[in-house]
């Protein structure tokens, strides 16, 4: 399967020119067949029951999880189906034993998801420690080895910024996290959708990301952890393999073994066969295509925007440190007049404002934050040309 032969797939880049897949990308044809299959023919609760249809649910929901799994090489792990990265992220924060005097680091570039967790854990004694990037929003390894300490029990970062785009030395961090016996959480929502990931590889301890981001429907999303050491977020339904009122074990019940006991209740299961339906398209597609072809346009786009009067474009130049995350401002327009402007004039879509990266924002000096235009397998060169010209016009009316 080709990128050029996916377009097909995709009823909204017939009539629109949708760049905002790093809120949400759009979902492909197959990925919505195979979840109106569950619905419309073997639809059934998983693992309740021994009738021929709950069977068949429960066999498919076990396939999503080895799928989703084998993406990211985390066959040796456990691999949790949850409602988006926000949910999984909060499961390790609830999820870990915190004494006061324990040490988070993390960094300034967070999404709010990737932060106010661990700003609320402040409340049990916790120190947050958040590092400062340079002004293209990379880090220097140094700045993670003086921040993290014997007390340091988790450091929790972004893979790659959803506002800049910017790809953080994960391996090296990883390092420095085993030898001072922290653990490591990495935020993938925007780096397993766009490049291929390896959790062995890395050395993490956590990977949170979102199915909604990579092809996937809404209300999926997935952390996937080494060891099985989280305090279940929440208990009931199947995470159990006994349960005793009489006083029989400390807390009146078993927990199961594995991702079961950290999926309370009925889960989205039609949402969890539209992701592994997601992830075989990523893979049919081949991940390292996809990140040649985004490189491609994202080589485009920074060198046209760049040579335009009054347009302030922010993260790194360089495409070898990024994906097609491009943020950019234009002198005197606010952000969210220039993305109203580009859908009038042009049926552009791109996302406004601050990105759920105040902190961030607010470093930069960005006070209205910026404008972001993120690509996908999608997106075309011509397409990306056309937002050239069109900022290039709105530039003009300054």
């Amino acid at each position: 399967m080709n990128i050029e032969d996916c377009l097909a797939d995709f009823q909204i880049p017939q009539y629109l020119h949708y760049l905002d897949s790093a809120a949400t990308s759009l979902i492909p044809e197959p990925v919505i067949v195979s979840m109106n299959e569950y619905e419309r023919q073997y639809r059934a609760n998983v693992g309740r029951g021994m009738h021929r249809l709950t069977r068949v649910a429960t066999q498919r929901y076990q396939d999503a999880h080895d799928r989703v799994s084998g993406f990211i090489e985390g066959q040796e792990g456990t691999t949790v189906f949850t409602r988006n990265t926000t949910e999984a992220i909060n499961m390790v924060a609830a999820g870990l034993e915190w004494e006061p005097g324990d040490r988070i680091v993390t960094t300034v570039m967070e999404h709010h998801s990737n932060l106010l967790p661990w700003l609320r854990l402040r409340q049990k004694g916790v120190e947050v420690i958040t590092i400062r990037p340079d002004s293209e929003g990379t880090f220097d390894t140094g700045s993670f080895d003086e921040a993290i300490t014997a007390d340091t029990k988790l450091v929790a970062i972004s893979h790659v910024s959803n506002a800049l785009g910017t790809v953080q030395p994960v391996r090296e961090i990883a390092s420095l996290c085993k030898e001072y016996g922290s653990y490591f959480l990495i935020d993938g929502a925007q780096s397993v959708p766009h490049f291929p990931v390896n959790v062995q590889n890395i050395g993490c301890d956590f990977m949170c990301f979102s199915g909604h981001k990579m092809l996937g429907p809404t209300g999926t999303g997935i952390l996937w952890m080494k060891e099985e050491i989280l305090s279940p977020f929440m208990v009931g339904g199947g995470t159990v393999d006994d349960v005793d009122i009489e006083g029989g074990t400390a807390e009146g019940y078993v927990l199961t073994e594995g991702y079961r006991r950290y999926e309370a209740g009925t889960p989205h299961i039609s949402g969890a066969i539209g992701l592994s339906q997601a992830v075989k398209y990523l893979e049919n597609l081949g991940m390292d295509d996809i990140f040649r072809h985004e490189q491609k346009l994202t080589e485009r786009l920074l060198a046209g925007l760049a040579g335009i009067d009054k347009v302030n474009v922010y993260g790194p130049q360089d495409i070898k440190n990024r994906i097609g995350v491009v943020s950019f401002t234009i002198d005197r327009i606010h952000p969210h007049e220039v993305a109203y402007l580009l859908d009038e004039r042009a049926s552009i879509l791109v996302r406004s404002g601050d990105h759920c990266c105040i902190p961030l924002m607010r470093y930069l000096g960005l006070e209205n934050g910026t404008v972001r235009a993120s690509l996908y397998l999608y997106n075309t060169l011509e397409e990306v040309d056309l937002l050239i010209q069109t900022v290039e016009e709105i530039a003009r009316m300054v």
